[in-house]
């Protein structure tokens, strides 16, 4: 279950490691990951289903156990865990406060509370902490201002200015998918008013293709499912078309020099995201942004737990003068 994976192998690690447990919880799965800084280098990771619906008490209950047998690991290697960052599914303010519970059932102090034990933790927005691994370690390193799009069970962006996830006077920045999108049409004279989450996302996708009698578990059945059936198809081009909308219009009001695709249909090459390009470049106004680069995440699906690790990093730096 453990990897050795360096993220950025041009650093030259040395004695003086700050090494941090990344806990990336999504609406799908939980990964949690012990990485090492300044280099970015993956010693552990651990994937489970997350299975939100058990309860927001069990499912903290099943990350502590994680976390806990990754710390006793590093400690009998003779390392000790600096560090815990937490992403979570939710908005999430600057003060590290869980503000909403669309998704998981936490407070702040009960996370704390439980994880603290172990090591210092800091919370995050899953989202934000994505971002991060991407200024850090991934397609953002050389890029002052960019933007991060995640596109998996949810949907969420992150502007990122000077390495530093754009965190608004709330937390909610991230809330590109939540709201009411006017004027889709599922079926010709029907109007909805639906959210992009529920047009493009991967229980989107498969929900979407059910209700016309296909037979799907999950986004990427539903991607594989486009090669022999039309209905597949048209339902992941029409929620590329959807998505590609938002992200160009994120383009023209924000203006970066890039876009970052990464969950897990982002980061997956296919027709979902041939699409979802080429209708971002449709709906930019200026001829500026043609050609803006929009790229795939280079840390792919680790960026969650490495930005999450990296954020309880970037906080020690802050507080206690670390070694950058």
């Amino acid at each position: 279950m453990s990897s050795e994976v360096s993220m950025n192998p041009p650093h030259n690690e040395t004695s003086t490691l700050f090494r941090a447990i990344g806990v990336d919880v999504g609406g799908t799965k939980t990964a949690i990951g012990v990485v090492t800084f300044p280099g970015g280098v993956v010693r552990a990771r651990r994937i489970f289903q997350t299975c939100p619906e058990r309860g927001g008490e069990k499912l903290l209950g099943e990350v502590e156990r994680v976390a806990s047998e990754l710390a006793a690991e590093a400690r009998a290697d003779g390392q000790q865990i600096d560090g815990i960052g937490l992403g979570l599914c939710e908005i999430v303010n600057g003060d590290g406060e869980i503000l909403s519970a669309n998704c998981v059932d936490w407070t702040s102090s009960m996370v704390r509370k439980r994880l603290s034990a172990i090591a210092p933790t800091v919370i995050e927005a899953d989202v934000r902490a994505g971002a991060l691994a991407e200024a850090l370690l991934g397609a953002g390193r050389e890029a002052r201002v960019f933007l991060y799009v995640s596109i998996g069970t949810g949907i969420a962006s992150c502007l990122v200015i000077d390495g530093k996830p754009f965190t608004g006077a709330r937390g909610a920045t991230g809330t590109m998918a939540s709201g009411p999108l006017p004027g889709f049409h599922e079926k010709p004279g029907e109007v909805l008013l639906p959210t992009l989450e529920q047009i493009a996302s991967g229980p989107a996708l498969v929900s979407r293709f059910n209700l016309i009698q296909g037979n799907a578990q999950t986004g990427e059945d539903v991607l594989a499912a486009t090669a022999n059936d039309p209905r597949a198809a048209d339902v992941v081009r029409s929620a590329a078309e959807a998505l590609g909308g938002g992200v160009g219009w994120l383009i023209n009001i924000l203006d970066p020099e890039l876009v970052i695709l990464g969950g897990g249909l982002g980061a997956t090459e296919g027709a979902y995201r041939d699409q979802l390009v080429m209708s971002a470049r449709r709906h930019v106004w200026w001829e500026g942004h043609r050609d803006l680069p929009i790229v795939t995440a280079q840390t792919g699906r680790d960026a969650g737990f490495i930005g999450a690790a990296a954020t309880s990093w970037k906080r020690a730096q802050a507080c206690c003068s670390l070694p950058r």
